[in-house]
């Protein structure tokens, strides 16, 4: 069976190895080469409605909407969480019940409003009874995501919660072994939390959440640097 990370490595070293072979230059059916700085960028709106009615999984079956993503396209921090939940899968958006009001408070504290950032999640589609995503369905959701990736190109990913990132990265870690340590998706910084979610259930992930905050701002800052001073008044 192949992990959710084996679809992302294959994905990647398919594209290393045309752009060793080929260069910058795009090979059609026709046969008529483009240069890929001459190709007109897609939009996230025309993904969309490529993958709307997507039905690659049975989660397809079930669902109420396609939960896409939301947020600013050109957004500098891409938040990438697990799966929508109850009110997700109701109102086609990520992030938009109990833990997507205490994301944006997490976000506030850091200089950022909701629609500064992109927010999308693993898999598009709600599991029954907010089940775990299975390896499968990760697979099959894996190059939505990818593609949402290359269309926003982030400077910053955020990724919440376990499963979120053992995907996203390929790893078995735990959330408190992957928080800690640094990593890059597609070349692009990664920093994980904590899932807002686990937050409401237990405070004691409250100081550890705001340390990554803290150390991601602190990221941003050095990357991009267009924001005025953080506070730094104990969260």
């Amino acid at each position: 069976m192949n992990r959710p990370s084996d679809i992302f490595d294959r994905v990647q070293v398919y594209f290393r190895q045309q752009g060793e072979l080929y260069g910058s230059e795009l090979y059609l059916d026709a046969g008529v080469g483009l240069k890929a700085d001459s190709i007109q960028p897609e939009s996230l709106a025309h993904y969309f409605e490529e993958i709307k009615n997507c039905q690659k999984c049975g989660l397809s079956a079930s669902r109420t909407k396609f939960v896409f993503g939301v947020g600013n396209q050109h957004a500098k921090i891409m938040c990438i969480g697990e799966a929508p939940g109850f009110d997700e899968d109701r109102q086609g958006e990520p992030f938009v019940g109990a833990a997507g009001q205490l994301l944006n408070k997490i976000l506030a504290a850091i200089g950022f409003k909701r629609e500064e950032v992109y927010i999308a999640n693993i898999i598009k589609c709600r599991p029954p009874q907010n089940r775990d995503p299975e390896p499968e369905e990760i697979a099959e959701c894996a190059p939505h995501l990818m593609k949402q990736i290359e269309l926003i190109r982030p400077k910053l990913i955020l990724v919440l919660g376990r499963i979120a990132a053992q995907a996203l990265l390929g790893a078995q870690d735990s959330i408190s072994n992957l928080r800690t340590r640094s990593h890059s998706y597609l070349d692009i910084p990664v920093v994980v939390t904590y899932h807002p979610a686990a937050l409401l259930r237990s405070e004691q992930w409250k100081r550890p959440t705001w340390e990554d905050m803290k150390r991601l701002r602190q990221m941003y800052d050095e990357l991009v640097g267009d924001k005025p001073p953080l506070a730094t008044t104990n969260k």
